[in-house]
């Protein structure tokens, strides 16, 4: 077990960076496969694993590139662990919006892009009349939970994860002060 656990702390961008594509790869698969489409909120929490995306992929090329010397980067897993936080706290905001916990803003009436092509397209009757999503309409659960409180469990996991890669222990090869 403190093998598994050395090895990812040691590696952690690299896990993020794995984690944060396959939920943002998960994403588009039920958007394209199972036609759920995503609102204004899923859209944020979407932006949050791309920033993860970014973070984890220089961190991880600088591990590699330093030939892992010093272990993950320290400063990229505090970074990932504020980004993930705030993918947490996004999804919870969805959520309770989802349960009428509480309103959710006036923004949140719908996912898709409105451009000067599309509205002369509606106008015109010539384009595709594209169905807007509400925010506090659950289109799809497991287990009780929607996609926001899967999204929000896995964003706090990644961010617990993420603090205990900065905190992990120097690693024996760093250079002492």
């Amino acid at each position: 077990m403190r093998g598994l656990y050395r090895l990812l702390t040691r590696w952690w961008t690299a896990f993020a960076l794995a984690a944060s594509l396959a939920l943002l790869g998960a994403a588009h698969a039920f958007e394209r496969f199972e036609g759920l489409a995503p609102c204004n909120l899923c859209l944020k929490q979407r932006e949050v694993y791309w920033g993860a995306v970014a973070i984890a992929l220089v961190a991880t090329l600088w591990h590699v590139i330093s030939r892992g010397s010093r272990g993950t980067p320290r400063i990229a897993a505090f970074m990932l662990a504020v980004v993930f936080a705030t993918g947490a706290v996004t999804a919870v905001f969805h959520m309770g919006g989802e349960m009428d916990w509480w309103d959710l803003p006036a923004t949140c009436s719908g996912g898709g892009d409105i451009n000067l092509e599309s509205l002369a397209a509606l106008a015109l009757g010539t384009g595709p009349i594209e169905k807007v999503v509400m925010c506090d309409a659950v289109t799809w659960r497991f287990l009780g939970l929607s996609m926001a409180g899967w999204n929000a469990l896995i964003s706090t996991a990644l961010a617990v994860f993420s603090l205990l890669a900065a905190k992990r222990p120097k690693d024996a090869r760093a250079p002492r002060n």
